[in-house]
């Protein structure tokens, strides 16, 4: 019930900072998922063309680039690129978050992921002191099911071990 109701939120149009949470990269592309938060950050960078962008994302084992770097490349290609700063090193939510407080000095932001996923990011955002809004993009529904119960697992296991 929560996942669907942070997700419903609208962010303020005011806020100077726009993090997009990494996702699975197929070779050096954006997946269905990473291309759909990308897309979300876009629309809302649109209309408010002052606020940063901030890619965040490693590499995974089977990931040709980081998932930074996909972002990156996806919002050259878009326009907005002199208003891109880059968090490259992280492997979760978690560090998506902690490393880019720590990196830019960020203490409020508007956190673009898929529906699905924003619950979680804004309660860490909040355990690492950080005035977050949710955006929300829509999840492909071809791995819609397998997302959602993986999340409720991460939600517990966040719960479990706190």
């Amino acid at each position: 019930m929560k996942i669907k109701q942070t997700a419903s939120i609208k962010p303020p149009k005011n806020v100077s900072y726009i993090i997009v949470l990494g996702a699975k990269v197929n070779g050096d592309q954006l997946s269905k998922v990473l291309l759909y938060r990308a897309e979300t950050a876009l629309d809302y960078w649109e209309k408010k063309q002052s606020s940063t962008i901030i890619v965040t994302g490693g590499k995974g084992s089977e990931e040709e680039i980081t998932e930074a770097a996909a972002l990156l490349n996806f919002f050259i290609e878009q326009g907005p690129k002199e208003r891109i700063l880059v968090e490259d090193k992280s492997i979760s939510t978690y560090e998506n978050l902690q490393y880019t407080k720590k990196l830019f000095s960020i203490n409020e932001a508007v956190i673009v992921s898929n529906d699905f996923h924003l619950f979680r990011a804004l309660e860490i955002a909040n355990e690492l002191k950080i005035t977050a809004y949710p955006l929300a993009a829509k999840t492909p529904k071809s791995v819609k099911l397998v997302l959602y119960f993986r999340e409720y697992a991460a939600i517990m296991k966040m719960r479990f071990t706190k």
